[in-house]
């Protein structure tokens, strides 16, 4: 053989070789039919509406991890496992050594569960002390009032009356308010007296300090030693328009035994590996929210659209490419928990990556994906990265998909994590209905033939992201003014869920570059007051927000773990 041809026949070798090693079976998407069925699954009644941290949310999590183990990915969570966990939060119950007793002439040991409660989001620990009536434990500077006016409770425990001073017409005084208002004065514990006993669940907020709550029956065995009632000591209350608070000559010791629990949550993450040896320690994450809203008011929401939806996309993507072979990049296929609850789900992945963000390509989010009808593809997230409104204008017009490109890669959803951790996103969405987050959003009004149509337009992109040159991330400014509301209203900017009792209002998320953010206010946070009202909920702090205009500056009183913290907010505003 002569040395032309020798390198020749090298030459063909090396190409043969490289073609071998990179050359995978076609990618063919998942069906309506496969997508249907993904749906239905997720929405089954077992599922209970997919809320993180309940029976039905982990079900669904271990089903999803199932499906990847059989489509032939790698475990991405914790200890080689699919699932990558997390805490929601910690809940408490009251241990078997929480104590109340009375000393004196006439000492007496209350009974937990009957006299008395500890508050779920008390201090732990043993308080012994003189006790001093406060009347309401009210501090209400606008209305020139305060209970603890002319007394000192400095080393004591303060017992105060649930509810406001009724003589201050629509006056409102929320538990934290009390508590508070007793830490600040530097009492040693607080016990609030009124007519029935809050479980720990709903007392679940922390403000430092010893607390509990008791049955007025309770109270006026505290007061008898000063000979008097609650009901004789709210009288005159009443009657005198003013404070008047006492020493009761009684002497209380307390022991607040709190068991805590964690409530976890769960991410779902497989990993499909890269074959160019060059190129496989980069990745495409392909994600979803498989969450929703699990029982409002003791109905299902099933989630059909909300996120069944782009959770069969993707584990229909993972199946179809895991098939052919893999790309030249890693696929890592994430589904993310807890997304309804203030994208915490995906806030841990980002933390704790299972591919380094820096070698992270871009992420494709799939929200919302099973409504497409006759209607446009939305694809947000155009102007992350270089390239990418042209990529999938490309793949939108091959697969004749009409396709509404948005540059913008903020939003409510998963992605806006990867984003702000300096990742390229595209965001494929098909827009809301009016079954939005109603238990109306069901399986049967799932467009699957349009879901097949949103899955082939992205294996066009994954197929180029995984392959093509990496597309340079762009900082895009955060818009001025943001979605959701009466358009022209005032936004504050957090994301925060219904919970047991009226205790404040705990933030599950702050959006980047609202006025809560700007404020300081961070996840996890409990709004006290907003504008100087009282929270005990969503639905008080929107009453205060929609009575206000963009501009406007409010007082904001919040905890973070368990301190009082003051700070000043400007609303931003809403638009459609």
């Amino acid at each position: 053989m002569t040395r032309r041809r020798v390198l020749l026949f090298l030459a063909v070798s090396l190409l043969l070789g490289e073609t071998g090693v990179f050359a995978r079976a076609a990618v063919v998407p998942p069906s309506a039919e496969q997508l249907a069925e993904a749906v239905s699954a997720l929405t089954a009644p077992e599922m209970e509406g997919r809320r993180s941290g309940t029976a039905g949310g982990d079900r669904a999590a271990r089903q999803i991890a199932d499906a990847l183990a059989a489509a032939g990915l790698r475990p991405g969570g914790d200890q080689g496992s699919f699932l990558q966990t997390f805490v929601l939060e910690t809940s408490s119950r009251v241990g078997p050594a929480s104590a109340l007793e009375l000393s004196g002439p006439a000492p007496r040991r209350l009974e937990r569960g009957r006299d008395w409660m500890p508050h779920g989001g008390s201090l732990g620990g043993e308080v012994t002390a003189d006790v001093v009536f406060v009347g309401y434990g009210a501090d209400l500077p606008d209305s020139s009032y305060d209970d603890y006016a002319g007394v000192d409770v400095r080393g004591k425990v303060a017992l105060a009356l649930d509810g406001a001073p009724l003589h201050l017409a629509g006056a409102r005084v929320s538990r934290l308010d009390k508590l508070i208002a007793a830490k600040r004065r530097g009492a040693v514990a607080l016990l609030l007296a009124g007519t029935e006993l809050p479980s720990p669940d709903t007392t679940a907020v922390r403000v430092g300090l010893v607390s509990g709550a008791l049955t007025r029956e309770a109270a006026d065995a505290m007061l008898a030693a000063a000979g008097r009632t609650t009901t004789e000591a709210a009288n005159a209350l009443a009657a005198a328009h003013a404070p008047g608070p006492f020493a009761t000559g009684a002497r209380a010791r307390i022991r607040v035994d709190i068991v805590s629990a964690e409530v976890r949550g769960m991410n779902v993450v497989g990993i499909l590996p890269g074959a160019d040896p060059v190129l496989a320690d980069e990745a495409v994450v392909i994600g979803a929210h498989y969450d929703h809203l699990g029982r409002v008011d003791g109905v299902v929401h099933p989630g059909a659209d909300d996120n069944a939806s782009g959770t069969a996309v993707a584990l229909g993507l993972a199946r179809a490419f895991a098939a052919a072979g893999g790309m030249r990049r890693t696929l890592v296929v994430a589904l993310f928990g807890a997304e309804e609850l203030g994208l915490i789900g995906s806030r841990h992945y980002v933390d704790r990556p299972v591919v380094p963000l820096t070698r992270t390509v871009a992420m494709m989010n799939f929200d919302m994906v099973g409504r497409l009808q006759s209607r446009r593809l939305n694809v947000g997230g155009g102007d992350s990265g270089s390239g990418l409104r042209a990529l999938v204008s490309e793949a939108a017009q091959k697969e004749g998909v009409a396709a509404d490109l948005q540059g913008s890669p903020h939003g409510p959803s998963d992605h806006t994590r990867f984003y702000d951790a300096g990742v390229p996103v595209l965001f494929f969405h098909t827009g809301g209905h009016e079954d939005y987050h109603r238990p109306t959003d069901t399986a049967d009004k799932i467009d699957a033939a349009g879901m097949a149509r949103v899955a082939a337009v992205a294996v066009r992109v994954i197929e180029r992201l995984a392959t093509d040159a990496r597309p340079v991330y762009a900082k895009v400014p955060p818009p001025s003014r943001r979605q959701g509301g009466t358009p022209g209203g005032a936004f504050l900017g957090i994301v925060a869920l219904p919970r047991p009792g009226a205790d404040g209002l705990r933030l599950s998320s702050v959006l980047p570059g609202t006025a809560a953010a700007q404020a300081g206010l961070r996840d996890g946070d409990v709004i006290v007051r907003l504008g100087g009202s009282p929270v005990d909920g969503l639905e008080d702090l929107r009453s205060v927000v929609r009575a206000r205009r963009p501009g406007d500056i409010v007082s904001v009183l919040y905890l973070r773990d368990g301190e009082a913290h003051a700070t000043l907010a400007t609303l931003g505003t809403r638009i459609d």
